[in-house]
């Protein structure tokens, strides 16, 4: 599968920007947040079609495509899931709107479709000119393997703030507030940009610097080009889905970085095994190749498949992860109420969620409960969203909703 013809290539590109259109124009066009349910079926048919994708290339092209289509679309699927992160910090610290978060997602994910687009086809070059290049890749993903093992998941990540998010903010005057998903709006009599633009160029922007890991990756597992562009553009087009799908569950998943530093440490060392293999580096055996075992994609699949279901399933089960969800989402529930949000009914279903999340923390064990007591931060976090529901509910501005005060959350 090699030679890939123009109206394959033609009808796939086709197929992958009607997605891409389908989901502006009757999801994300309309502002609205998403319910699970509505998450979860598209999250599921997203799936499907990467899944059939797959099965057609393992009829029509061999078992050795197929397994290697399968395992880029893995992997990308896996390391997308950890960029989920990113984007929640971002949307976070740009304070924007639970029902504009979607555009947000879906024009990120173009501009990052696109741009990846291009780093495929120049690492597929630099891959046939110079055979060197696996071992840059190799080394590429060790080193971020060590990075990601450097990580602690109980540390608090600040909002990222790369040379793209700088740029854009010096470069693009934008008004204070928002005006809808509007990304132009008039403040006294001139016409302005919001922070929407803004945070679409941060979403976009932080997502191609994620590339720089991922297309070495899927490199690793495969050259052949249509295969390594079908896998990334797949795992992307879902990614809105999953945002909303998974959001609660992020912050459970306190050992994915672990998972994903060993899934990136094998194709490390697989890239480096097939470098050795295809050696033509003069001071490494005087540019002969290196007889060295290499690891079949087969392996590298099962491999993949099996490290992802041992983070999740030690991730879902720890205590520690537990704590953590709870923690992350009250917090985050307390300031999308008290900062972001507008709309009175959302505003009362945070504030229901936020009493849902209080709860689930009295549940904790007692050495827990004594952290969370003991972070001043999130406690006056917490009183002051319990303050402005008292103060809305006296003004007639919002529902009555019984239950514990923010001083007996962990208590």
């Amino acid at each position: 599968m090699q030679s890939v013809s123009g109206w394959v290539w033609l009808l796939t590109v086709l197929g992958i920007v009607g997605l891409l259109l389908f989901d502006f124009f009757f999801h994300v066009r309309k502002a609205h947040v998403p319910s699970l349910g509505e998450a979860a079926r598209w999250t599921a048919i997203y799936v499907a079609i990467a899944v059939l994708f797959g099965l057609g290339v393992t009829v029509l092209a061999g078992g050795q495509s197929g397994a290697e289509y399968f395992a880029g679309y893995v992997t990308e699927e896996a390391l997308s899931v950890d960029n989920l992160f990113v984007f929640l910090l971002l949307l976070g610290s740009f304070k924007v709107p639970r029902a504009d978060q979607q555009k947000v997602l879906l024009v990120g994910i173009a501009v990052s479709l696109v741009a990846r687009t291009g780093f495929i086809f120049l690492g597929a070059a630099l891959i046939d000119s110079f055979a060197w290049v696996f071992y840059i890749f190799g080394l590429i993903l060790l080193v971020t393997a060590g990075n990601l093992l450097r990580h602690q998941s109980g540390e608090e990540e600040e909002p990222p703030n790369n040379i793209i998010i700088r740029v854009a903010r010096r470069v693009l005057r934008t008004s204070d507030v928002y005006d809808g998903d509007k990304l132009f709006t008039y403040r006294d009599g001139r016409r302005m940009m919001t922070p929407m633009l803004l945070v679409m160029v941060a979403i976009g922007g932080t997502d191609i610097l994620f590339a720089l890991d991922s297309i070495p990756a899927i490199f690793g597992l495969t050259q052949n080009v249509y295969i390594v562009f079908t896998a990334t553009a797949f795992s992307l087009l879902g990614l809105r889905q999953l945002y909303f799908l998974i959001d609660g569950l992020l912050d459970r998943l306190v050992y994915l970085s672990y998972g994903l530093a060993a899934i990136l440490a094998l194709i490390g060392v697989k890239l480096i095994l097939h470098a050795l293999h295809e050696n033509n580096v003069p001071f490494i055996n005087d540019g002969e190749p290196v007889h060295a075992a290499e690891i079949s994609t087969e392996v590298s699949l099962a491999t993949i498949v099996a490290i992802l279901l041992i983070t999740v399933v030690v991730s879902l089960l720890s205590p520690k992860g537990r704590a953590q969800t709870y923690v992350a989402t009250a917090r985050r529930h307390a300031t999308e109420f008290l900062e972001v949000e507008t709309d009175p009914a959302y505003c009362d279903e945070l504030f229901h969620k936020l009493l849902g999340e209080e709860a689930k923390l009295r549940t904790l064990p007692e050495k827990y409960r004594a952290r969370i007591r003991a972070e001043d931060e999130l406690m006056d976090l917490l009183r002051r969203a319990h303050d402005l529901h008292d103060e809305r509910v006296a003004t007639g501005r919002c529902f009555v909703v019984a239950g514990a005060g923010p001083t007996g959350a962990a208590e």
